[in-house]
């Protein structure tokens, strides 16, 4: 008799397709729509798999939002891999920043999950009680390491304060993104104002080469494996 093998399950890939089920109910149909049954629905899953994994509505919800900012910083990665040799730090913070603008099927996502998230945990204490704000924190820790190596480069000037800094293009950028979102100017109109700032925050590249494109040694890695 054939001896069967147990089927080896990866629990972080069930995970991971079980908030990206959360992200299209919630994209479609609106977040105050999810419950368990309806994302395990999505996910063609039982409910008591869902809730294995999850145990309460809040914890999806908050897992999603970790799921997604991981996606986003993957993104991120695969830019600065394929950028120019060269690529001056001025390009790797607008991509930086573009990343919290609803461009595109998944960064609208993205987008329209964490800021009904947001919402909705004002009234709602069990999703108060998740650490929601933790990721958008990483984020700016994030893009100040990165300002502050700059100004060491000699790309900005040295005197700013780049935790300020970064919270103002942070702030600025997920502005642009809600009004992306809901229609008041595009993606291009926002990128553009976006590079308006950075314009005024950047000193100009020498003529003759680029900046050299390096991230500091906080630069994110840990974030994506979170």
């Amino acid at each position: 008799m054939e001896e069967r093998v147990p089927k080896i399950v990866d629990h972080a890939e069930r995970r991971a397709h079980i908030a990206e089920a959360l992200v299209r109910v919630a994209a479609r149909d609106g977040l105050h729509t999810v419950t368990m049954r309806t994302v395990a629905a999505e996910a063609g899953v039982s409910v008591s798999l869902v809730q294995y994994y999850f145990d309460t509505k809040a914890k999806l919800l908050h897992a999603t939002l970790e799921h997604l900012e991981r996606r986003s910083v993957e993104r991120w990665r695969e830019k600065v891999r394929a950028a120019e040799p060269g690529s001056s730090t001025r390009a790797i913070v607008a991509g930086f920043l573009a990343e919290a603008l609803p461009a595109d099927g998944e960064s609208r996502a993205h987008h329209l999950v964490w800021t009904s998230y947001a919402v909705l945990a004002m009234t709602d204490r069990e999703l108060a009680a998740q650490p929601f704000v933790d990721g958008p924190n990483r984020r700016e820790r994030e893009l100040a390491g990165i300002l502050a190596d700059a100004a060491a480069r000699g790309e900005l000037r040295p005197d700013g304060d780049h935790g300020v800094e970064a919270a103002r293009l942070l702030t600025l950028s997920h502005g642009l993104g809600t009004s992306v979102l809901v229609g008041q100017r595009s993606a291009d109109d926002a990128r553009a104002i976006l590079n308006y700032h950075l314009d005024r925050l950047f000193l100009p590249a020498p003529p003759d080469k680029s900046a050299e494109c390096r991230l500091p040694a906080g630069d994110g890695r840990d974030l994506a494996a979170q």
